[in-house]
């Protein structure tokens, strides 16, 4: 929660008051941005929750330097039909103390 409370930005999504989705961003707010969470309870996916929590947050951050999350299994082709690329040659790099990957 405390992540989350501190983030530069904090998208929900809620249905029938029931909390669905949850999205933020992490900015220096003017040239980088990074969305570290982006979820949305799979029972509520493919609804277009997600693409109008994202187009939220990418408008907010519209004309900025750089965007940037990292995305992996069945999310990639829905941050690529958002816009988002793979970052040329680069490659995700980190220092990660879960287990779900």
């Amino acid at each position: 929660m405390a992540a989350l409370r501190n983030s530069h930005s904090l998208v929900t999504a809620r249905e029938d008051g029931v909390l669905v989705g949850i999205g933020n961003a992490i900015s220096d707010g003017h040239l980088v941005v990074y969305y570290p969470h982006f979820l949305v309870d799979p029972a509520h996916q493919r609804k277009g929750i997600g693409r109008l929590m994202m187009q939220a947050l990418c408008a907010r951050y519209a004309g900025f330097h750089q965007q940037m999350l990292t995305a992996d299994g069945d999310a990639i082709a829905f941050y690529e039909s958002l816009g988002f690329t793979r970052a040329g040659r680069t490659a995700p790099m980190w220092i990660y103390a879960g287990t779900e990957h």
